[in-house]
């Protein structure tokens, strides 16, 4: 059973077809690349993959699963462009409450040690309004693995950090790559991502153009695809 599917998805905005006719799978343990230029439809497809929009038509499962159950969705972790942490609540007491609604059965000691693998700690009771971007993105990954999901889907998600936050957000995919977790990450830094995939699929004009596994030609030089598959 694939982790991730999508089957003939297709979005409009209004008459405009933002994805056209998509189709892929991820298997479990399984890192996807989704590659492609601004407004391409790289975010729209992770929100649809995370039951956050309804597709126009098409199906997307998770672990078989229709992605807009409630039970699914508990088997999601999301990190994207509105990072969706509270301002006027700590850092702890964000992750206690995500902790709760994700009925955790200990959301304290789960918030704790998120604090603590993403270096937050030391700040874990100030209020999320007064930390510079950084913190905010490092406490939003915090929260996207908090409830130990299935399958992660990254938009962007080294937009904002610095080095020490790249290098711990790097520790945390690669350790839940070999935990058996899946994968789906949209970035512009290629080369960072062509590092985690196993696979890759490149959009363009709301097309899946490429769809295959990650080669080491891809790794040896990341502008080789958007050279083969990308816009004339």
């Amino acid at each position: 059973m694939s982790a991730v599917s999508a089957e003939g998805v297709w979005k409009f905005y209004g008459d405009f077809p933002a994805l056209r006719d998509i189709t892929f799978q991820v298997e479990p343990g399984a890192c996807l690349a989704l590659l492609g230029r601004n407004g391409a439809g790289k975010t729209t497809l992770l929100r649809i993959l995370a039951g956050l929009l309804r597709p126009a038509r098409g199906a997307i499962s998770i672990f078989g699963e229709d992605a807009r159950r409630r039970e699914t969705r508990r088997r999601i972790g999301v990190l994207g462009h509105g990072i969706a942490i509270y301002d006027e609540l700590s850092a702890f007491e964000n992750l206690r409450l995500f902790g709760r609604l994700y009925a955790l059965p200990d959301p304290r000691k789960s918030a704790m040690e998120w604090l603590e693998r993403t270096g937050l700690e030391r700040v874990k009771d100030g209020l999320v309004r007064e930390f510079s971007r950084g913190m905010r993105q490092r406490l939003a990954v915090a929260r996207a693995f908090l409830h130990d999901p299935g399958v992660l889907l990254l938009d962007e998600p080294f937009t904002a950090l610095d080095d020490r936050a790249i290098a711990i957000l790097q520790t945390l995919l690669r350790q839940a790559l070999a935990d058996g977790r899946t994968i789906v990450t949209s970035t512009h830094q290629l080369r960072e991502a062509l590092e985690l995939a196993t696979q890759v699929a490149l959009i363009n004009r709301g097309r899946l153009a490429y769809h295959g596994a990650r080669t080491a030609e891809m790794l040896a030089d990341p502008g080789w695809l958007y050279r083969n598959y990308g816009e004339a």
